[in-house]
């Protein structure tokens, strides 16, 4: 997205300098209308970039994320492990997992209470046991953080199955409304394992296949992080190469004068 707003303002740029006038024209409308439309659809990565701003956080916006594929392992195993003793023990649990992007709170019903904690077995498992306060929410998984656990989510408006209860509903509803996190349901009635994805329930699941899903989202997510880095590249090696279209056209021009 950001390569192509790059690359419609060199347009805009070029036909300018050209004297295209009526295209000129189109193409700076269309530049404005689509930096309103990227401050809309990237507005959670603006409010991200102007909190670390606030913070003084300068070297954590130059240098680019990489997540680790053993970071990534580590945290799936915990999961897993956590699922598999909550499906025993017939324990619900709803688990959000980030892929991408941190996804925007304003999704939430509510947002919850802040952990920022390590993922662990062991707090999975405490945090959906009936007894505590927060078992009714859901559990916003970051990278290697608990970030947030007693999240409510926005229900799905879909028909469900009578089968499926208000967890499910619920991470379906999510995963219809957000595109970059996936949502692992533990069923208290039956122990069930279900994983939603773009409001759709893959379920039941053991836990093996479980691990399964889960490393190839999460080493997916890993590889866009890893390329993100090269926008940087690509876009001046574009703008060279548009800068040196220019320069031949206006030598041509000048030239035929």
């Amino acid at each position: 997205m950001v390569r192509g707003f790059i690359i419609l303002m060199l347009a805009a740029a070029i036909s300018t300098r050209l004297e295209l006038r009526l295209l000129s024209f189109v193409l700076s409308n269309l530049v404005v209308g689509s930096a309103v439309a990227m401050a809309f659809i990237l507005q959670s990565e603006f409010r991200r970039f102007l909190e670390q701003l606030g913070r003084g956080q300068i070297l954590q916006l130059i240098q680019p994320y990489q997540s680790s594929p053993h970071k990534s392992t580590n945290v799936t195993d915990e999961i897993v492990d956590a699922v598999r003793e909550l499906s025993q023990n017939r324990t619900g649990a709803l688990m959000i997992i980030e892929t991408g992007i941190a996804i925007d709170e304003r999704d939430f019903s509510v947002p919850g209470v802040r952990l920022n904690a390590e993922v662990s077995k062991e707090l999975l498992q405490t945090i959906f046991q009936t007894s505590t306060l927060l078992h009714d929410g859901a559990v916003l998984i970051r990278d290697t953080r608990v970030v947030a656990a007693g999240v409510i989510l926005p229900l799905s408006e879909r028909t469900a199955s009578r089968q499926l209860g208000t967890r499910h509903r619920a991470a379906m509803g999510i995963t219809e409304r957000v595109e970059n996190c996936i949502c692992v349901v533990v069923s208290e009635e039956t122990g069930s394992i279900s994983l939603a994805e773009r409001g759709i329930l893959n379920r039941p699941l053991t836990s093996s296949k479980l691990k399964e899903l889960l490393e190839a989202r999460l080493f997916q997510s890993s590889d866009r992080e890893t390329v993100a880095p090269n926008l940087r590249s690509i876009g001046r090696q574009v703008a060279a190469q548009v800068w040196g279209l220019v320069k031949r056209l206006t030598g041509q021009r000048k030239r035929k004068s």
